[in-house]
């Protein structure tokens, strides 16, 4: 799932995630001014719907590092309950089925063991 490879550093989200992680005011506007902010950025229809839509796949495959993703998914629901049915892990196992499905057949598989 990992995309270190496949980052494209001139995305503007990546640019963008570098200054909300670290501005208080870009973090408070995020969940009231999400447009605002993806248009000061020049982030592409593309990249904003992907934000908006809070869809990790999708933010990988435009090129989004992977350290960022994480850190999208929390503006929108926080960081706390990071349990199996928290609100950012469902995000992931929307967006990755298939590696869902392995990653619980290998972890019911070592419970049996």
């Amino acid at each position: 799932m990992g995309n270190v490879e496949r980052c494209d550093t001139t995305l503007p989200t990546n640019e963008m995630m570098f200054y909300v992680r670290r501005d208080p005011a870009l973090r408070a506007r995020w969940l009231t001014d999400l447009a605002g902010i993806a248009k000061e950025f020049g982030l592409s229809r593309a990249e904003y719907e992907a934000i908006h839509d809070a869809d990790p796949k999708r933010l990988m495959d435009l090129g989004v590092h992977q350290y960022y993703v994480p850190q999208i998914l929390r503006l929108f629901f926080g960081a706390a309950q990071n349990t199996n049915a928290s609100a950012v892990l469902q995000c992931y196992t929307r967006a990755f089925p298939e590696e869902t499905a392995r990653a619980m057949a290998r972890a019911a598989h070592a419970e049996g063991a």
